[in-house]
């Protein structure tokens, strides 16, 4: 695996050793974003979908992550904002 310049963190840091996904998205998170960067992805990918409540089956909730890792990695827009103020209250 190569270093690359990241994208989202301006750092020159250790690319992915290969695509995430097989398509051009995949191409250019591979060429673009280092593997912190994308490990933090998955960390906050992980919160959206537990939040939200998630069924990545669908291609609503595949959409809304889809919009949200082009946020988060290429700052092309708005991520959804995760509402920890509730953490820790809420009884069974």
């Amino acid at each position: 695996m190569s270093d690359i310049q990241c994208v989202r963190c301006g750092q020159t840091r250790a690319g992915l050793e290969k695509a995430p996904f097989r398509n051009e998205m995949g191409a250019r998170i591979q060429g673009q974003i280092c593997q912190v960067c994308w490990k933090e992805w998955l960390g906050y990918q992980t919160a959206l979908i537990n939040h939200y409540g998630l069924d990545v089956r669908e291609a609503d909730a595949r959409e809304f992550l889809t919009r949200n890792m082009q946020s988060y990695l290429f700052a092309s827009g708005e991520t959804e904002n995760i509402d920890t103020t509730k953490q820790g209250t809420i009884e069974w």
